[in-house]
């Protein structure tokens, strides 16, 4: 789909459409899904007054591993551009045991959603960024210009260093001759002309004096950053390096493009956009629902992680780094097995925040051979333009499609079902000489058949000690 295509146009159907590119099968999460989002679509038409009371529509997939639970959210967030987030439940603890708290998942939004809008704002800025960086690098290349850095106002107060006497005006002259000698850099600098010569820089090294909370419950992520908090009134260090102008003009091109980039702009449009349009995907949510839905067991902290979860996942402020960021309207889309428990294992009070539940379907033979070769950038398709880089030309017929197909859906069943994930596997399994072997064979055609899928899977299949380290 476009990245053109605007808010409104896209409709559940095109939704839809854009995930079956990378999706095989599992219509229903993927109308789930795309109605999911097209309802926060809808609530930005509506009045300001309105809009605050509707609340997202959160989403359970049901389904086992392997069959698109994460890679559906992942590509929703993708087209929508949505800060998105994925943990898994299990990383979680409840509040007073050692782990981190479930709030780190609304601060690592936040950090998405930052370095998404910082990353937009610093491509629009490369334009005047490159117009700088080659200012720089023509002072740094022409005679004469080196600067002796200055001293911060703040530190003069304390008598941090004497008054420097000014250097004596050039003659009209001589100032004459160093724009005209300038000129013709930035000349040489726009054609590439100076690309291989050497020149010497001064590149602002990264630094962050930062203390770090503790004791504080939901306070792991945060920190006070001294530098922030005196407003940028520390020195900068720097480091004076040779290199490249080349490689000079990438590093300088992208510190005039961070000196040109609002922070505190980037950070109010990252917090209302994580608060609007984030999405927090939690897999393996079954693994803190205890059977039966009694608490205790070996772990006595999952019923705790789930009551944990209830206020972000209806709406509350969480405090981040960058302010506090209001969950109302994060849209979540939990998932989860459940093959040793059931969806009602979960302490009622979460199950009623997830009021959209899809169940996904196991692969089946067929998704599997489509698995290979329909999606963009397919399976099959990513091997065979790696082994085209070395100029070996793959060529998968659709018999071998179909018994990489039946022999994986075998695997799946007699042994433990990892969905689509058991394709890898087997592919690495079935190229493995063709791989070792392409640098040294030069450009040659590999047609695959299935005779040679047979030939190079089968013992393996066969050999139940084998294929348990193997497949």
């Amino acid at each position: 789909m476009n990245s053109t295509v605007s808010e409104m146009d896209l409709t559940p159907r095109r939704i839809v459409e854009y995930l079956d590119r990378y999706i095989v099968g599992q219509e229903k999460a993927k109308k789930s899904v795309a109605i999911a989002l097209r309802n926060r679509i809808r609530r930005r038409n509506l009045p300001p007054e309105m809009a605050k009371e509707v609340a997202p529509k959160n989403i359970l997939m049901v389904g086992p591993t392997g069959v698109g639970k994460t890679e559906i959210a992942r590509r929703l967030a993708e087209l929508v551009k949505a800060p998105f987030v994925k943990v898994e439940a299990t990383k979680f603890t409840e509040v007073g045991y050692v782990g981190r708290d479930v709030e780190s998942i609304i601060r690592d939004l936040a950090e998405t959603a930052v370095a998404m809008v910082k990353k937009r704002k610093i491509e629009e800025v490369q334009t005047p960024a490159a117009e700088r960086a080659e200012q720089r690098l023509a002072d740094a290349l022409l005679p004469g210009s080196e600067k002796k850095p200055s001293m911060p106002d703040f530190m003069k107060i304390f008598g941090g260093g004497r008054e420097q006497e000014e250097a004596p005006r050039p003659a009209p002259e001589e100032e004459r001759m160093r724009d005209s000698t300038r000129k013709k850099l930035l000349t040489l600098l726009e054609e590439g002309k100076l690309d291989d010569r050497e020149v010497e820089i001064d590149v602002t090294e990264n630094q962050s004096v930062g203390i770090p909370l503790l004791g504080g419950a939901g306070m792991d992520s945060m920190g006070i950053n001294i530098n922030d908090m005196l407003g940028g009134l520390l020195p900068k260090r720097t480091k004076r390096r040779r290199m490249k102008v080349f490689e000079a003009r990438r590093l300088l091109r992208a510190e005039e493009a961070e000196k040109l980039v609002d922070m505190d702009a980037v950070v109010r449009e990252a917090l209302e956009k994580a608060a609007e349009e984030g999405i927090v995907f939690i897999d393996e949510i079954d693994k803190v629902a205890a059977r039966g839905g009694s608490g205790g067991g070996p772990d006595v902290s999952r019923e705790g992680v789930q009551r944990d979860l209830l206020p972000i996942v209806e709406g509350s402020p969480v405090p981040t780094k960058y302010g506090t960021l209001n969950t109302d309207h994060v849209l979540f889309i939990t998932a989860g097995a459940f093959s040793s428990v059931k969806p009602s294992d979960l302490v009622p009070e979460l199950q009623g925040r997830f009021p959209i539940r899809v169940e996904l379907q196991p692969l089946k033979r067929e998704d599997l051979a489509r698995i290979l070769v329909e999606p963009e950038n397919s399976l099959l398709r990513q091997y065979t333009a790696l082994l085209g880089t070395e100029g070996v030309e793959l060529a998968f017929d659709d018999g071998a499609v179909q018994e990489i197909a039946l022999l994986a859906e075998r695997m799946n069943g007699e042994m433990e079902n990892i969905g689509a994930r058991r394709l890898h596997t087997m592919i690495e399994q079935l190229l493995e000489e063709i791989s070792f072997e392409a640098p040294e064979s030069g450009a040659r055609s590999c047609p695959i058949g299935a005779e040679f899928v047979r030939e190079r899977l089968a013992p393996l299949i066969s050999d139940s000690d084998i294929r348990r380290y193997l497949l």
